[in-house]
């Protein structure tokens, strides 16, 4: 593949303000005592809302909802459905794929989020720090960065 200017500024972009925000929500974690706010499957969030905010798993409804449900269902086998670890993985990542389908929130990096919440054994804490308050920082840094700096069309509107 070619390497244009086009290409080589929307990566300097994507990489710059993907930083940026995981930045934040690092520091917000580790200096400070507000807990948790950074969840490894916003890492692959940032590829859409900075490199490619105009797909649809970009929007705030599917970047929220999809963290959220997904992270929900690996709490609730967590909690609730004692089996194997490698059946409730499966199970809880296949029913949280299906769940976002159904009800149009998909986001694809919230797939990993009942891997990660099995194998760390997160309560139902874990909803709200770091996966509701996180999205709502990563949506509000990307719609400030994309829709008022780049002043790019975003969120799209229906």
């Amino acid at each position: 593949m070619k390497l244009n200017k086009e290409i080589f500024t929307k990566a300097v972009i994507a990489g710059f303000f993907s930083a940026v925000t995981i930045g934040v929500l690092t520091v917000l974690t580790y200096k400070t005592t507000l807990g948790l706010f950074i969840a490894a499957s916003f890492g692959s969030s940032m590829v859409l809302l900075f490199g490619f905010p105009e797909s649809p798993f970009a929007q705030p409804k599917n970047v929220f909802f999809g963290h959220l449900i997904t992270a929900l269902v690996g709490v609730f086998f967590v909690n609730f459905i004692p089996l194997p670890i490698y059946i409730s993985i499966a199970g809880a990542v296949g029913i949280g794929i299906f769940l976002m389908i159904i009800l149009d929130v998909v986001h694809p990096p919230a797939g990993g989020n009942p891997i990660m919440v099995i194998i760390g054994s997160a309560s139902f804490e874990y909803l709200i720090n770091p996966i509701i308050f996180g999205c709502i920082l990563i949506l509000l840094i990307a719609i400030i960065v994309n829709k008022f700096l780049l002043k790019k069309n975003y969120p799209l509107k229906k």
